[in-house]
């Protein structure tokens, strides 16, 4: 039987990718499981506001090797993909638009306290550049360097970058692509969140994301015919053979620059297929940072999987990254329904039942079982459950389903207009000894005073951007709070303000940073690079018992025990200067500048030992710490 089910598989995979391309495959499954994705930000305090190229390099032999490129439409958030390797990253505005770094054009080099080390899985985050008017000196790119190679996006894959539908990079053909190749797809194409049209603030975006092999086009009909002058569209057009939790971060990256620029104070999310996956690991890893998330509707996903997915990871010769997750007894999906949903989010689930039923196929929509869509633990979530005489591809563009569809957004419309109306803050802020050095995110954070109110809701974050000095920032439930603004190796002068937040009135609060050093990071949960492959979160470890934390350099040493319980203290002590840990986070402040001796002892695993540069006002978050079990 596993012979013939192999043979099968393997038919179907020839048919599949065209000329039976395995080998392709293969190469593409062990390139995405053996690379690092970069992140960060490029600013522009020098006013430029045009195209920027962003490059990851490394120096071999003594040539400068570009490992990936891309092409933002204006500053904001980038991604590179990058084998394993120390890399260096380099910016520049193109203003004339020829690819090449010319004499002159505003550039910048990422100038951290660290190498950027691409360990071959994971993120590697917060890598901000700042361009400059004159080229920085001892950067490797010469003037002349051109970046019009093929194998690269000709098109921004900065978010929000404007989308014509029918362009041929949204084709159902390259969607296809995505899935077969994701690698290649990331590499020429990128991951986005598009605008069909510029930004209105009168209108709600609604974000659409399609399955796997799918593209936005898959979405026409429903573009076709939403109300655009109630609603404007976004889609996520990402590598659906991708693993999902990659996918997930990527789409938490593309909304946080989204909101950094544009404020957006109600968002709603539909997904069809494999998109409802991607966009649930979203919401339960970054759905606290989006309280602007109301609502999500899925349409004919795979809640528990695909035994399908399961049969090709056991027996292709070429496994597509996404299968794995697919599996249904895989620790994607096991991992799937542990935690509920944010409260914020009305979820609906919509699923079709027009396919069929064979002695080898239960009952499904010609694509996905019915058990599959209708996995208990999501039924249980949803406000409601709607069923249609649909297959898996025509539910995307019946007349029955948008009208539901219609239904449900006017009555969460309905239930957002009966409720209390929100106000804002107004938020000014200043950094001591200012220079261009990239600042990171500033974070303000709302905490409800009494009692009661923290028990109804929990801490209220919104990130900003270093020029969002005088930014509106809302809505916030009306309330009694202390809000503080936090930001990575900086005092915060003054460490709390008391504001009393009104129905339709917006306060100012004023705050001042001063530089400081700064140590912290996380223990980062167990796993191998096939558990957390290029571009995926890795969560802190829940489990992980931590004897000890030591730092010693500059003439100090100092030593945390962390704490079991009580996190809710970490920002109080953090904007007291105050040393912490607890659980698997840590973090030491007001430290002098110098290079420092971090040790980590743990039971059931070996000893941690690492070195760090810490500069007062430049950004000391590490990256996920993977500790090594004990023999």
């Amino acid at each position: 039987m596993t012979k013939i089910i192999r043979r099968l598989l393997l038919v179907t995979l020839c048919v599949s990718v065209g000329g039976c391309a395995l080998a392709k495959l293969g190469e593409e499954s062990k390139a995405f499981f053996a690379s690092t994705v970069l992140v960060g930000r490029v600013d522009s305090p020098s006013g430029w506001r045009g195209p920027i190229i962003v490059t990851a390099h490394a120096r071999k032999s003594g040539r400068v090797n570009i490992a990936h490129h891309t092409l933002l439409h204006e500053p904001g958030g980038y991604e590179l993909i990058v084998p394993k390797g120390e890399y260096a990253l380099f910016a520049f505005g193109d203003t004339n638009g020829n690819g090449v770094f010319d004499a002159g054009e505003p550039s910048g080099a990422y100038t951290g306290t660290s190498p950027i080390v691409a360990t071959g899985t994971g993120v590697v985050s917060m890598l901000d550049l700042v361009l400059k008017d004159a080229s920085p000196a001892g950067i490797a790119i010469p003037v002349g360097t051109s970046f019009n190679a093929s194998a690269a996006p000709r098109h921004s894959t900065q978010a929000g970058a404007l989308a014509d539908l029918d362009a041929p990079i949204f084709s159902a053909k390259n969607g296809t692509r995505g899935y077969w190749a994701p690698m290649e797809f990331f590499k020429t194409a990128g991951g986005n969140v598009y605008f069909l049209e510029p930004f209105d603030p009168n209108r709600i975006p609604i974000l659409f994301v399609h399955g796997a092999g799918g593209s936005p086009q898959d979405w026409r009909y429903f573009f076709d015919h939403i109300d655009r002058s109630r609603y404007q569209p976004w889609f996520f057009y990402y590598p659906s053979g991708a693993a999902l939790d990659s996918m997930a971060y990527l789409l938490y990256w593309k909304l946080l620059n989204l909101q950094l620029k544009y404020r957006f104070e109600t968002l709603y999310i539909t997904a069809h297929s494999m998109g409802g996956l991607v966009v649930r690991t979203f919401l339960l890893n970054h759905g606290g940072q989006f309280p602007q998330a109301r609502l999500f509707i899925s349409l004919s996903t795979p809640w528990a999987g695909e035994t399908t997915a399961e049969l090709g990871v056991k027996h292709s010769p070429a496994v597509v990254p996404s299968w794995i997750d697919m599996q249904p007894q895989g620790r994607f999906m096991e991992a799937l329904f542990a935690r509920r949903l944010p409260p914020t989010v009305d979820y609906y689930l919509l699923f079709g039942h027009r396919g069929g039923y064979s002695m080898l196929r239960p009952n499904n929509d010609g694509t996905i079982t019915l058990a599959s869509q209708l996995r208990n633990p999501a039924q249980a979530e949803a406000r409601m459950v709607y069923g249609f005489d649909e297959s898996h591809v025509s539910i995307l563009s019946s007349p029955q389903v948008f009208a539901q569809y219609q239904v449900i957004l006017a009555n969460v419309e309905q239930k957002a207009g009966s409720g209390a109306q929100p106000g804002h803050v107004q938020v000014n802020f200043a950094f001591v000894g200012h220079d261009d050095s990239p600042k990171g995110l500033p974070v303000l954070l709302l905490t409800p005073v009494d009692e009661t109110a923290r028990q109804q809701r929990a801490k209220i974050t919104f990130a900003l951007r270093t020029e969002d000095t005088g930014a509106r920032v809302g809505p916030i439930p009306t309330g009694l709070y202390d809000a503080s603004l936090i930001a990575d190796s900086y005092k915060t002068e003054p460490r709390k303000v008391r504001v009393q937040i009104e129905t339709d009135r917006t306060l100012t609060l004023s705050f001042q940073f001063v530089p400081q050093g700064v140590l912290q990071g996380y223990v980062g949960a167990d796993g191998d690079a096939a558990d957390y492959p290029a571009g995926s979160y890795r969560p802190p470890h829940e489990t992980v018992k931590i004897v000890s934390i030591t730092l010693t350099g500059a003439g100090i040493r100092r030593t945390l025990v962390p704490r079991q319980a009580g996190s809710d203290e970490s920002y109080e002590r953090y904007l007291a200067g105050e040393d912490d840990a607890f659980g698997a986070y840590f973090y030491f402040v007001d430290l002098p500048a110098g290079d420092y001796d971090l040790t980590i002892l743990a039971e059931r695993y070996r000893p941690h030992a690492s070195r760090h540069t810490v500069v007062p006002g430049r950004p000391g978050q590490l990256n996920p710490i993977v500790l090594a079990p004990a023999k």
